[in-house]
């Protein structure tokens, strides 16, 4: 009989503090939220980026448009960390 008594009484008490401590986080007032004071940051202004959203919104058309193969070959180039190639290797049969 002892030792369901005292397993009664354990059990008591921990019911009696898990109802204590809900009550406890219930009621209490959580400080607000202060708001981001920081600022968006805007990206800078890239002409390669403008250009190719030009080039996008050309579609098919600026796969023959001159700028557009440019700035690919571009965007290729810093995407893969080359260094542009200077026009006279680029097209050796132009000039």
């Amino acid at each position: 009989m002892e030792g369901k008594a005292l397993a009664r009484i354990a059990a008591i008490v921990f019911v009696a503090i898990a109802i204590t401590a809900t009550v406890i986080e219930i009621t209490r007032e959580e400080a607000p939220v202060p708001a981001s004071t920081a600022h968006a940051l805007q990206p800078s202004a890239d002409p390669l980026r403008a250009t190719l959203r030009r080039c996008q919104q050309l579609g098919v058309a600026a796969s023959s448009d001159a700028d557009c193969l440019a700035a690919w070959a571009e965007s290729r180039d810093r995407f893969l960390g080359r260094t542009p190639a200077p026009e006279a290797q680029q097209r050796p049969g132009d000039q």
